[in-house]
């Protein structure tokens, strides 16, 4: 009897509402401050950068927030995405495992992100708002919301870290496509490009910079345009908790239950959408699922960061959040997984590592890019190198049970295919791919520089 590989739910079953994490934690979140007056911020603070739909999702303890019918309209023409379980990756493995993923790779821009621009465009263009602008790293965010401000009718500038722009160029073109006007970061665009640019004409550029440059242009466009954002915030992680609810459904189809679940994290919106209803299982109904988020050795956030207050941005412009940073103005290394180059994470994520449920792992360039090239000549898609990370961790999972014997169920998520970093992958044929590792010293400086919080 042959063994089932793809389990399909039907549109029928797309998720309706999103899951809010806040409504089922043990202790509040530590509130987002001020950098100001250093009190907690309101509604007001954030209104000149996002619609209010959207800053009231932020602020919400309701547990499910509906979907509206037009996101959903939109959701439909990817949604929902497969799960598929690794026989291929098993065998070659030889270890007793079942491995499953989620693979979100299928949506039109190729990856989880379209599951918040969508959201995101749509209460925009309730509100009356015709331009946004944005940041984006490896270019997966950029153009998902090149895609969705499309879908809506709205014009669309992206500040892409200057060495994904220049490694990436066919992500500019796929977010050209789409109608949205792409700027290499630090770009001549913007008083904070100018001034990056004048300190290090040779700079890579980093997420933190990008966002800098994004909140600017919105902050001095007269109220002309609103700021998106593709991850950290509390309504960006929930709106991608589609994954996770489809997830558990899947899994009832294949008849198990996770025992580990691994998704990469670098600003934490695809891990927190595949993880946090599975997080909502321990803390609600006390299942044990260990869960795991794979980040960069390069950027290791979480696991060499500190758990303080800090800015998002590089040019100290964001609100103060408390997260696990390497300091706002780290520049990461150029690795080719440009998504995870980021020097804080998710605050929603740091709270439940904080908190013990759930842990972290960072691992290096060189041995992510093995576990990707294992997955796609076993497996047959071409990761990203984002996802590779948490495949990294899965494999490292799996070997662990041949060597025990152990027949545990791991569950990891592909957030996106990697059909746009094959320079990545030739450089990793070719030998030339460096390894980085945690660069402590420059992290102590930039942590030097931590704003001062009681």
């Amino acid at each position: 009897m042959s063994q089932q590989t793809k389990f399909i739910l039907p549109e029928s079953e797309i998720p309706e509402a999103w899951y809010n994490i806040q409504a089922d934690l043990p202790r509040p979140a530590p509130p987002v401050i001020h950098p100001g007056t250093l009190q907690p911020i309101g509604p007001d603070d954030l209104a000149p950068l996002f619609p209010m739909a959207l800053i009231m999702q932020e602020v919400s303890q309701e547990r499910y927030i509906e979907i509206p019918d037009p996101v959903l309209d939109v959701y439909r023409m990817w949604r929902p995405t497969p799960l598929f379980r690794a026989h291929r990756l098993e065998k070659y493995l030889d270890t007793p495992a079942h491995l499953y993923y989620k693979y979100e790779g299928v949506s039109p821009a190729g990856s989880h992100k379209p599951n918040t621009a969508v959201a995101q465009a749509f209460y925009n263009k309730e509100e009356g708002v015709r331009a946004i602008a944005t940041e984006t790293g490896a270019g997966q965010w950029g153009s998902a919301l090149s895609f969705a401000t499309n879908v809506f009718g709205m014009d669309c500038e992206v500040y892409m870290v200057r060495i994904s722009y220049q490694q990436k160029p066919y992500r500019r073109s796929m977010m050209n496509a789409w109608g949205a006007r792409v700027y290499p970061s630090p770009s001549e665009a913007t008083g904070v490009g100018r001034a990056a640019l004048a300190a290090d004409p040779d700079t890579t550029g980093s997420l933190g910079l990008a966002i800098s440059e994004a909140v600017e242009v919105v902050a001095t466009s007269g109220g002309a345009k609103k700021y998106s954002l593709g991850s950290v915030l509390n309504h960006v992680l929930m709106h991608q908790t589609v994954i996770g609810q489809e997830v558990i459904k899947q899994m009832e189809m294949a008849g198990e239950y996770p025992d580990i679940m691994v998704g990469c994290a670098g600003g934490g919106s695809n891990f927190a959408g595949f993880a946090f209803p599975f997080v909502r299982e321990k803390i609600v109904n006390g299942r044990d699922t260990r869960i795991i988020a794979a980040e960069p050795s390069a950027a290791p956030s979480l696991t060499k960061g500190q758990y303080v207050y800090d800015f998002g941005d590089t040019s100290k412009m964001t609100p103060l959040m408390k997260m696990y940073t390497l300091g706002h103005s780290f520049i990461p290394a150029p690795i080719h997984a440009g998504g995870l180059r980021y020097h804080g994470m998710a605050p929603l994520v740091c709270h439940l590592y904080d908190m013990g449920y759930i842990e972290a792992r960072a691992v290096r360039q060189n041995p992510v890019f093995d576990a990707a090239v294992t997955f796609a000549r076993t497996e047959g898609i071409i990761p990203a190198p984002e996802p590779s990370h948490a495949l990294r961790v899965a494999i490292d999972e799996a070997l662990k049970c041949k060597e025990s014997g152990e027949k545990k169920t791991i569950v990891f998520h592909v957030c996106g295919h990697g059909h746009f970093d094959m320079a990545a992958y030739d450089a990793y044929f070719a030998g030339g791919l460096p390894d980085y590792d945690y660069p402590e010293e420059e992290v102590e400086r930039a942590l030097a520089e931590l704003p001062q919080i009681a």
